[in-house]
């Protein structure tokens, strides 16, 4: 369907809906100030006053989506942004998490686009010949790895992927190398300071701290088995992608590989009312969120309804059945 006829439609949709709920008063619990998540939250908030200028969304930054989904399982925040893979973690009551969280509803996907990266000095690669995953274990290699610090969920599905390759923390060991925890912008200055051989990480194609590898380190964007993309996905809830060939310097071809995606959530304490009128200015003034960073221009009215992991609000769920965008 074409965002002209959905938005036909949500103003049908909206006012059928939401006509006689209050305006919008809510907090967002999101991440790291100055970040993509608090950027999402300032378009949130302009899309929803976009139909009703008394609405309010107010960015609560937090220490990221584990701490988000903490703070809804105990009804302490009216929403907050959080990616697939933790609530898929969440749902299940794996760790962190000491038991299943329960309360928790969609309002809206944003994004499905952080795919995991894994650099390897390209010294190292062809010295040890790899040029996938799963050649790690076998090769031998005492390689320095990084991943992202405890508590951020790159550093969860990196370790698993790896292991799923047959690469585990024992066999790293074995073999003379050992995991590295850092930031994504600390791995850049490790592997340029040759205190890593390798970085990992989940975040948009090109970010700065990619780049940052790229330029400044001879590296190879190692290939991912079909096999990992596909344990990883049905572990974590997240999706298939394609890093496309020329991303990176020394990169001519396609990387299969998995990505992240960010949602907006909230809780079974929500109104109908009111999760219907997020969703429903969510979509009527979607360039609202597009706008607020070039890495969310692929965001469509198809994509905010296509996570799988979480049952959507009912509101929102009304709103984007009227819509057409799910049955």
């Amino acid at each position: 369907m074409k965002f002209k006829a959905i938005t036909l439609a949500m103003g049908v949709a909206v006012c059928a809906t939401v006509a006689q709920a209050a305006s919008i008063n809510m907090n967002l619990s999101g991440g790291n100030p100055g970040g993509l998540w608090s950027l999402l939250g300032a378009g949130m908030d302009r899309a929803v006053k976009a139909d009703d200028a008394d609405a309010v969304i107010t960015y609560q930054a937090t220490g990221g989506g584990f701490a988000n989904l903490a703070l809804l399982a105990a009804n302490r925040t009216d929403m907050g942004l959080v990616h697939d893979a933790e609530v898929k973690l969440a749902l299940n009551g794996q760790e962190p998490f000491k038991a299943p969280v329960t309360n928790l509803k969609a309002i809206g996907y944003m994004y499905n686009w952080a795919p995991m990266h894994f650099f390897l000095k390209q010294s190292v690669a062809e010295q040890y010949n790899i040029d996938s995953l799963d050649d790690i274990a076998a090769s031998g290699a005492p390689l320095t790895i990084g991943i992202n610090r405890s508590g951020n969920i790159t550093s969860d599905v990196a370790l698993f992927m790896l292991a799923q390759a047959g690469l585990t923390e024992e066999k790293l060991k074995a073999n003379g190398g050992s995991f590295v925890r850092a930031g994504a912008n600390e791995q850049g200055d490790l592997m340029q300071d040759g205190r890593i051989e390798m970085a990992t990480n989940g975040i948009f194609i090109r970010h700065s701290s990619f780049r940052a590898i790229d330029e400044n380190t001879d590296v190879v964007l190692l290939d991912v088995p079909q096999s990992v993309i596909d344990a990883t996905n049905e572990a974590f809830g997240t999706s298939s992608f394609t890093i496309p060939g020329g991303s990176y310097s020394k990169q001519p071809n396609d990387v299969q590989t998995m990505a992240l995606g960010a949602m907006v959530v909230a809780t079974d304490a929500m109104s109908d009312e009111m999760a219907a009128k997020l969703a429903g200015g969510f979509l009527k003034n979607i360039d609202e969120i597009r706008n607020v960073h070039k890495a969310m221009n692929a965001l469509s009215p198809e994509l905010m309804v296509s996570q799988k992991v979480l049952p959507f609000h009912p509101g929102a769920a009304a709103v984007y059945r009227e819509a057409g965008l799910i049955e």
